[in-house]
């Protein structure tokens, strides 16, 4: 009820169009939110992409909601690797049951690869139509500029047509910003949980060694030999040399 009545806006502030009803379940929760949006006609968006601010609901794109979504289960299972990977480090007796909640964490990453996929061709897609939409507008201001001069429109009416696609340009490139943040951001945890995966012949513990960086130094009695396992990548620990 709390919609009805209100403008919709994007969250750059572009207007989008007026909330004239809801559908809802047979409980009463709200489904999706009718909103008439002109010529474009009615829209049904889902509930969850509308929040209310002041005397305006604001729309929040889909592509930001799921984005979000992954980042934050994502970011959260590369944080339980890494506790995981601590509490081996300190207390090897929970080395057996690390394996197995490893293995866990491990295929829940590989599942979010396939949305991680889905999400970056939306991301793709949304910037190619803003560059689109970029283009259009600086042709329609450029020509704009061009009646102005060949006296076929006043400069009234030049400022006008200035004033408003300086707004949506401003509008489009915030958009972009975000969305070029929020790729950034996906490739980085795309590289360190690739590194976690990569390295399926470390058990638990050695890859908490390797991450913590922590290395037992042989005994001053036991002669210094090369170490097999892996300090790292393209890393090794020399041996001492051989006296003359």
């Amino acid at each position: 009820i709390e919609f009805i009545g209100k403008q919709v806006k994007d969250m750059y502030g572009t207007y989008i169009g007026k909330v004239i009803g809801t559908i809802t379940d047979i409980d009463g929760s709200v489904q999706t939110v009718g909103v008439d949006c002109g010529s474009e006609g009615l829209k049904q968006i889902a509930l969850e992409q509308l929040v209310i601010q002041g005397q305006f609901v604001i729309f929040i794109p889909r592509w930001r909601l799921d984005a979000q979504r992954l980042l934050r289960e994502k970011g959260l299972t590369m944080r339980r690797i890494r506790a995981l990977m601590d509490i081996v480090s300190e207390n090897d007796d929970m080395k057996e049951d690390a394996e197995l909640i490893h293995e866990k964490y491990k295929m829940k990453l590989l599942t979010l690869d396939e949305t991680e996929r889905q999400i970056k061709e939306k991301l793709e897609k949304r910037l190619a139509e803003l560059d689109g939409q970029l283009k259009s507008i600086r042709m329609l201001r450029f020509d704009a500029k061009l009646q102005n001069k060949s006296n076929e429109i006043s400069d009234s009416k030049y400022d006008l047509v200035k004033t408003h696609t300086v707004e949506i340009i401003e509008h489009i490139e915030h958009e972009k910003a975000e969305i070029t943040s929020i790729q950034r951001r996906i490739n980085d945890l795309s590289v360190e949980s690739g590194e976690r995966i990569e390295s399926p012949k470390q058990d638990v513990h050695s890859a908490a060694i390797s991450y913590l960086g922590k290395v037992e130094s042989p005994s001053p009695s036991q002669p210094k030999t090369p170490v097999s396992a892996d300090i790292g990548v393209g890393n090794s620990i020399p041996t001492a040399p051989t006296p003359k």
